[in-house]
């Protein structure tokens, strides 16, 4: 065991070197238990006689470093662990003169303190990276060796990988670009040196499976001894950071600040560009390692220190470098600038709030134009955009592109991991926003990690973080967990975007596969852009699928609704129903209302053109005939049918055989369908034979089918289909063919008829012969007698003459003309029409209709006393005064006069009582609404009604329950009004039955309301008073008559400004006692009110002096 030993700062292991010169081999690193026990060690891979003069651990025992002395140098080695195997990520190279020396920063965990004999100091600050190309290759770097694995190949588990690349040192850097279908690699050494390496395509790749590719170093004319930040900025040139050597330890490092700079000149970091040529011939798809020559071609000196740099997409030769602090600045490879690249160069929105070690530059479509877009992740957390934060509380950040077969990939998402272990996906529509940030942070706190939301998705390995995605088709998010192993998962968001996208590029093999795969509802590929839309392309669906198997899937998954809306509404967004916009012609025929039906019928088309004949395809034709909505059974026996002929008649053809046998299209067909169906479907064709073979397939009992099958055998055929149509409630074809079995069975068609009365006009369409026609009329009449529709009854009784029926018909639906008319046809005598009409005198005046019975006494009883008598029942003034007049009668005009006193009497009372009701309930209106919008106002001034004391809530409790309707005794006299004969009493009715609703109810002021508006004069009522002001005008009783209007007009007005008040003050929070009174809105009515004419109850003669 060496001298060099560090306790893990968790305390769970200790670290020490064991020296092995003595066996001629390079020490180990070796980790012991508390206990003593060795728990696992490694090498460090270097000559025998180095030795290993310290090891530390850093504060959050992630990074162990070790101090070797070789013989030429002194060497800084930082390993980190990750699924049990030691990384060498770092290796800094000091001269034997310096003497260098090194410490953690005790709380910094990535912050690395080296220091020399000569007093220098240097600061190391890492940053880790995740290298993740945009076409999704993972490289990592293992000492003298990157780690190459293609994601979209598959997931191995670290460190394996698909192969490596073998360099001659450790590797410090590596830089990756993807182009053209070249993949170049850029790693610089620990010594300084820089290596090339092109690879063919990424699908070419399986061919390296395992091996190893020595890649040699690049001949140079220039020292790279300071270089970091390597960055390609195209496929032969990448650029550099460079630290001026006059100032800085040669040494190299991944830190872009350095601790006691004398600041002698204005710029101690440059960027350097390097130009890349390889001086060999290289064969398409094979790797070229050798033969590159890299010079400086450029340098241009930079203000400050450099924290990050990135690439920039939407514009070749171009990259975004970093300074301390979080300003942005632009290189451009086009320009020549020989002054320092100043941060003003850039628009400021790129300019992030402070330092962001990890920084990402991606292209992104904003209005239809490639824009980049510039994030940055600080060590506090914080996810930045520009100067906006989108998230204090990122731990990891990657994007997504929907993007298929595109050169450059644009991307669409943005994947964001919480320190809650929580993955958000945004759209990177919403981040365009100007007005509203990325809410991640609120979906933080509003959702639990245990709670499901489909605004995230629960990471199940703690402290997981994002390295990748697989972009299109693939749709899948690659996470790393803290003990190193990778996962994959598949979000269903972007599941459903890269269906979506397939789905308008019309790719829908695709869609077919990422639906089948991600178990999607196969809705999506219908509902997305409208049923009726996919019709039109049902024939490329079923070219492109061209999958039997896949389609039958499908088939069997369609719904009749818009399932995919209701499902996936959450998780992407809908376009506007295309179907509803589409043009709703007939489609040859394909289109009908029916989702499933017509969707399947397009399938089932196009399969007949688009797939050659095959038992698989016709399988899938009698899959779509099944499916249907409803199923269109009796056209998939059709078929099965012919397929079952060609087997009896023993053809034995080409054409036979790509056809499945008729039991197993029949045993497909049962698996699909209800048996009983089936079974009934088979009988419906009236093949006995056929209904007998899917009996005996669906494991019918065959005690329960053949003794009916054999039954129906035996019936003559037209009795036979008549019997199978009744068993299958098709009434009209078993009315069809009853008809047709001849006569002696009509009254088995009679018996249809009378059961199934929507028959009857089809019935009469059948039958020529009058008699039977008068048959089935008479039966009709009977049957519509019976529905109690006695006028349509009485028009069909007549037309088959049955005139008594008729009779009887206009009597029960109280048409007295009709009955009178039909007295007429059955020849009755003067006595019989005399008896006749004074019954119906009698009935009419019983049912309150004293009008028709006047007259019947007056047209066919000759009875004038009975007549008068019945029209002032009817309060028909003018009539009544009319005929005694035409009689000279002047008892019966007396009659009339004294009647209509008696009522104008009786009005006026009315109507000054009712006169005095609106006022009353005016007033408790007013009352109610005044208490309650001081109520209102009171609560209003209250911070919150919450905080409402509990002597204040019941003050308003009892001031609530205080705001009664109206009393028993009111509501019962205001129902007694006579003003509108049996329409008023009717309606006074209906107000006493709602004012035991209203009474105490938080509805009282809509209720006084609507009883204001019920109390007014109805359209008979007007009728009647106007003719009852006629009467007594004519019979001199002007001022009587004038009394009554007067009576009449102020009630009227009266109700009309009670309401229109109740109206006004519904709509506002304030009530003036000056203008919102009774007196006021009576005022201004009347000075609105029209004058009387015609359509007036009101009569201007008799209107007040």
């Amino acid at each position: 065991m060496g001298q060099s030993l560090d306790w893990m700062p968790s305390g769970a292991k200790v670290v020490t070197a064991h020296d092995r010169r003595t066996e001629g081999k390079c020490p180990l690193i070796v980790f012991y238990e508390k206990n003593g026990l060795e728990r696992s060690h490694f090498s460090i891979e270097e000559p025998t006689e180095v030795v290993i003069q310290a090891l530390k651990w850093n504060c959050n025992s992630e990074l162990l470093a070790a101090l070797v002395s070789c013989g030429q140098y002194d060497v800084i080695k930082i390993w980190s662990c990750s699924n049990n195997h030691w990384y060498l990520k770092q290796e800094l190279r000091y001269t034997k003169k310096e003497g260098v020396k090194f410490s953690w920063d005790p709380t910094k965990p990535l912050h690395l303190i080296c220091w020399t004999l000569g007093g220098e100091v240097i600061a190391h600050s890492f940053a880790w990276t995740t290298a993740v190309s945009e076409t999704s290759v993972a490289l990592v770097i293992d000492g003298p060796r990157i780690l190459i694995t293609p994601l979209h190949l598959g997931l191995m588990p670290p460190p394996m990988s698909l192969f490596y690349l073998a360099f001659p040192c450790t590797v410090n850097e590596v830089c990756f670009v993807s182009k053209n279908s070249k993949n170049h690699l850029t790693a610089y050494l620990s010594n300084g040196s820089l290596c090339v390496v092109e690879l063919p395509a990424a699908d070419k790749w399986e061919e390296f499976e395992g091996n190893g590719i020595t890649v040699d170093p690049c001949h140079c004319d220039f020292s790279l001894n300071n270089s970091m930040h390597l960055t390609w900025i195209d496929t032969r040139t990448l650029i550099g950071i460079c630290r001026c050597s006059d100032y800085c330890s040669s040494t190299p490092m991944k830190s872009s600040e350095a601790g006691n700079l004398e600041e002698k000149h204005d710029s101690l970091f440059s960027v350097n560009e390097i130009k890349l040529v390889c001086s060999e011939d290289c064969l398409p798809g094979s790797v070229s390692s050798s033969g590159w020559q890299a010079r400086v071609s450029k340098r241009m000196p930079l203000e400050g220190p450099v924290i990050g740099v990135s690439r920039n997409p939407a514009k070749g030769g171009s990259a975004f470098i970093q300074l301390s602090g979080g300003k942005i600045v632009e290189y451009c490879s086009e320009l020549r600038m020989t002054a320092p690249i100043q941060s003003g160069e850039l628009c400021p929105d790129y300019d992030f709030p402070t330092s962001c070690p990890s920084m990402t530059a991606v292209p992104c479509h904003e209005n239809g134009v490639v824009r980049t877009l510039l994030l940055g992740l600080d060590d506090s957390s914080k996810l930045h955009l520009g100067k906006r934060l989108l998230s204090n509380n990122c731990s990891s950040f990657t994007f997504y592109s929907s993007s298929y077969g595109a050169t450059e990939q644009v991307v669409t998402h943005l994947l964001v991991t919480t320190k809650q272990d929580l993955l958000f996906i945004v759209d990177i529509n919403e981040i365009f926003l100007k007005n509203g940030q990325v809410t991640i942070d609120s979906h933080v706190n509003n959702h639990p990690r245990a709670k499901p939301s489909k605004e995230h998705i629960t990471v199940w390995e703690k402290g997981a973080k994002l390295i990748g995605v697989l972009h299109g088709d693939e749709a899948a998010v690659i996470i790393q967990t803290t003990r190193g192993n990778l996962e994959c998962m598949y979000p269903r968001k972007l599941v459903l975007v890269a269906i979506v996208q397939a789905l308008v590029q019309r790719r829908f093999k695709d869609a077919m596969d990422m639906v089948r795969r991600h178990r999607i509802d196969f809705n999506m590929l219908v509902d997305y852009c409208g049923w009726k839309a996919f019709i039109k392309s049902a024939a490329d669906f079923v070219k492109e699928v061209n999958n039997l198997s896949h389609i039958t899937e499908f088939v069997c998954s369609i719904k009749n609704e818009n399932v995919s809306c209701k499902l996936y509404e959450a998780y992407i967004s809908f376009p506007e129903q295309c179907s509803s916009s589409m043009d709703s012609e007939n489609l040859h025929g394909v289109l009908s209302e029916n989702k499933v039906t017509s969707v399947l019928m397009a399938i089932r088309k196009a399969l007949e053109e688009q797939i050659e004949e095959s038992s698989s395809r016709e399988l899938c034709i009698l899959t779509t005939l099944a499916r249907s909505e409803p199923p269109l059974l009796e056209e998939a026996l059709n078929r099965i049918k012919v397929i079952r002929e060609l087997e009896l008649h023993g053809v034995d053809d080409g054409r036979r055989k790509l056809y499945p046998s008729a039991e197993e299209s029949l045993k497909h067909l049962l698996w699909l369908t209800e048996p009983e169906a089936v079974f009934n479907a088979a009988l419906g064709l009236y093949d006995l034979n056929l209904a007998a073979i899917v009996a005996l397939n669906s494991q019918k009992d065959p005690k329960e089918f053949l003794p009916f099958l054999k039954g129906l055998e035996c019936l003559p055929p037209a009795i036979m289909r008549y019997t199978i149509d009744l068993k299958l409630a098709r009434y009209e074809s078993a009315l069809r063919n009853i008809v047709s079995a001849g006569n002696e069975y009509h009254a088995d068609c009679m018996e249809l008829l009378n059961s199934n009365p929507q028959l009857f006009p089809l019935g009469l369409q059948l039958f020529s012969d009058p008699d039977k026609r008068h048959q089935i009329l008479e039966a009709w009449g009977d049957h519509l007698f019976e529905e109690k529709c006695f006028g349509e009854a009485a028009v069909t009784y007549q037309c088959c003459s049955s005139y008594q029926k008729s009779l009887k018909a206009y009597h029960a639906c109280g048409d007295w003309r009709g009955v009178f008319t039909v007295t007429g046809l059955l020849k009755f005598t003067k006595e019989e029409i005399l008896q006749l009409a004074q019954e119906l005198c009698d009935e009419f005046q019983a049912l309150g209709k004293p009008g028709d019975a006047a007259k019947i006494a007056l047209e066919y009883c000759s009875d004038v006393d009975r007549g008068v008598g019945c029209y002032i029942m009817a309060r028909e003034w003018e009539e009544a005064l009319r005929v005694a007049y035409m009689h000279s009668r002047q008892d019966l005009v007396d009659t009339v006069k004294d009647a209509a006193l008696e009522c104008a009497a009786l009005l006026i009372s009315e109507y000054q009582e009712g006169l005095l009701k609106v006022g009353k309930y005016l007033a408790r209106y007013v009352a109610v609404r005044q208490r309650r919008l001081s109520l209102a106002a009171k609560l209003q001034s209250e911070d919150r009604f919450m905080d409402v004391e509990d002597d204040n809530i019941s003050e308003v409790s009892s001031s609530f329950s205080e705001m009664s309707a109206y009393t028993t005794r009111s509501t019962k006299e205001s129902s007694a009004s006579v003003i509108s004969s049996s329409a008023s009493k009717s309606r006074g009715s209906r107000r006493q039955k709602k004012a035991g609703k209203i009474r105490a109810s938080p509805g009282e002021e809509m209720a006084l309301v609507e009883h204001l508006k019920g109390m007014s004069l109805a359209t008979g009522a007007q009728k009647e008073l106007r003719s009852l002001l006629v009467v007594l005008t004519q019979l001199g009783k002007e001022d009587i008559a004038r009394q009554v209007q007067l009576a009449g007009d102020n009630f009227e007005v009266s109700q009309m400004a009670a309401v229109k008040l109740a109206e006004d003050t519904m709509s506002t929070d304030k009530m003036d006692e000056n203008a919102h009174t009774l007196e006021h809105y009576t005022k201004m009515l009347r000075a609105h009110q029209p004058v009387a004419g015609e359509t007036s109850w009101r009569i201007n003669a008799l209107s007040p002096p």
